[in-house]
């Protein structure tokens, strides 16, 4: 009966957390946990991660400390951008005993809220489906009724899709609430903890950033502060604020809040840091005209190797990010270019646990065998590389637009994918230049399509999901894959480069175009999983989809203030 009670009450918190919204259809009928909770958390495998800080002096551990203070609320925040009503079953949730609410906290953890990433966001607690539009808009606010009230108030536009706002009802109208205000609770602990970090730093570069990312929490102008991310030049490397927008699925416009707090490798950035100067190179030699190149964009574009400490908000959760390419202000772009981080430690640790073991149940013996560590960090690095290449601001119609704001809620899937096949693209080119070792050729192909694999696996159907396939059945439609008789996948060598290039071609049209109704119709063409991907993507049930990370010097760093 003391059962029955519980999920009772986590049934009334889904009904009423949310202002302005009743319940989900049937959601008292069922609000018991999902059955295989414990089997769903057992798909991300514990995975310490550790950083090296042998080079770091008491001054720079005080600076960690604060930075993974500031870190956690940033947790806090985007629990609230999943959903309003989070903080309210987090805390019914952690008032229940017994094995299946242990495992449902932990994944109620891992998710950021009570919808399984790895499973279309479908709810593991209770039926509530998670709303489009996040916690950024009111939950039962349709896109017609944001597009109807921009149409009936076109001076709210710059407010309304602003990338630091929310929008909220003041009966009958909407409002737009600037970050600002509506997260203070937790950005004025924030930027008192980056103050005393900026404070005990003897890093000039560090300093600057720190203190002028403070200011931006409360003027929600991170313009400056970007540009003093990118000059950043410090054994300890932050990244904090609110930056991607995947989790606003209504229209891509809201930013969410995230952290990386790492320690940089000077040696392995140094390693890497050539290729940046081959970026305007890389712009020149994209497949497209030479009207729809970027070539006035910035290419200081520095390249960060580190080894996480700790990450807070949107970056943790779910998939945990293996590198990123940031700032996605396209100002800072055309000016400074952006900056390319990549995770070692994350990146290896995937390496291991997941993407050699994907390799060995999916691709031919042959093409197993050749997939390297090696080919799978350059891979990453010039993935992220092509964040910062292609279509950005473009014009549309006789108007100066951006790419982001003309694919909406489908930006994120083709730049994604774009990324990938342009990475693959730019490294085939610089080996046959010279500027990579020809021996990369021979792994560059299985490493990728191994990868494909591993992406494919947080979900076919979601956003990114559905650019991951695309690019498997663009690649068998032309030749350039194979499935042989056991169902394994091989490259097929004579035939990848072209159809590389073609659908890289095709991505980098429909961005420098805008074009919402192509890039829609070109997903629903080929981002439809075939029988064969998901009968491969079922024989890798027994391999982690992805890592659970656990931070063990976070907890031991001593707070200072």
């Amino acid at each position: 009966m003391k059962t029955a009670v519980v999920l009772f009450s986590i049934a009334l918190v889904l009904a009423c957390a949310s202002p302005h919204e009743g319940p989900a259809e049937g959601a008292a009928e069922e609000p018991a946990v999902a059955g295989g909770i414990a089997a769903r958390l057992e798909r991300f495998a514990p995975t310490e991660l550790r950083a090296d800080l042998s080079g770091l002096d008491e001054a720079d551990r005080a600076v960690l400390a604060e930075l993974v203070a500031a870190a956690r609320m940033m947790d806090e925040i985007f629990l609230r951008q999943v959903w309003v009503g989070n903080p309210a079953v987090r805390t019914k949730l952690a008032a229940l005993t017994g094995p299946e609410f242990e495992a449902a906290r932990a994944y109620f953890a891992v998710n950021f809220g009570l919808w399984d990433r790895l499973d279309e966001m479908e709810p593991f607690v209770g039926n509530r489906p998670h709303p489009p539009g996040a916690g950024y808009y009111p939950e039962d606010m349709t896109a017609a009724e944001f597009e109807g009230w921009l149409a009936a108030h076109p001076e709210d536009e710059a407010a309304f899709t602003s990338l630091v706002t929310v929008i909220r009802r003041q009966d009958p109208d909407l409002v737009a609430v600037p970050y600002s205000s509506a997260y203070r609770e937790w950005l004025e602990p924030a930027a008192a903890a980056l103050r005393r970090a900026a404070a005990a730093t003897g890093n000039d570069s560090l300093r600057r950033f720190l203190e002028s990312r403070a200011d931006a929490f409360f003027s929600d102008d991170y313009y400056e502060s970007d540009v003093a991310w990118m000059d950043l030049d410090s054994p300890v490397e932050v990244t904090i604020g609110p930056y991607e927008t995947y989790e606003d699925g209504l229209f891509g416009y809201k930013a969410a809040f995230e952290a990386f707090v790492t320690v940089a490798s000077a040696e392995e950035s140094a390693r890497l840091a050539r290729f940046k100067a081959l970026l305007p190179w890389l712009e020149r030699n994209l497949p497209i005209p030479e009207e729809h190149k970027n070539l006035d964009r910035g290419s200081e574009s520095p390249i960060r190797v580190v080894d996480v400490l700790f990450v807070g908000g949107d970056s943790k959760a779910g998939v945990q990010t293996l590198a990123f390419n940031l700032p996605n202000d396209e100002r800072v772009r055309e000016e400074k270019g952006s900056k390319k981080v990549l995770l070692r430690n994350v990146l290896r640790a995937k390496f291991d646990q997941i993407l050699v073991p994907i390799a060995e149940r999916v691709l031919s013996p042959a093409d197993a065998e050749r997939v390297s560590f090696e080919a799978y960090m350059a891979e990453v690095l010039h993935h992220e590389l092509s964040h910062g290449l292609g279509p950005g601001k473009i014009t549309r119609d006789g108007r100066e637009t951006e790419v982001r704001l003309e694919l909406k809620e489908l930006y994120s899937t083709l730049e994604e994918a774009k990324a990938d096949v342009m990475g693959v693209y730019n490294m085939l080119a610089l080996i046959e230049r010279g500027e990579m070792a020809a021996e990369l050729r021979a792994t560059l192909e299985p490493t990728y399509v191994a990868g494909l694999f591993r992406a494919a696996r947080f979900g076919v159907h979601e956003a990114h999901g559905r650019g991951v396939v695309a690019q498997f059945n663009y690649l068998l439609e032309r030749g350039a894959l194979e499935v042989d008789a056991d169902g394994r996948f091989r490259s097929v060598s004579e035939r990848f480069d072209a159809a590389m290039e073609q659908l890289l071609k095709t991505m980098l049209m429909l961005q420098a175009t805008g074009d919402y109704a192509g890039t829609a119709e070109f997903l629903d063409t080929y981002g439809v999983a075939s029988d064969s991907l998901l009968t491969a993507i079922d024989r890798l049930g027994e391999v982690p989809v992805d890592i659970r990370p656990l931070y063990p010097q976070a907890e031991e760093l001593a707070p200072t203030g």
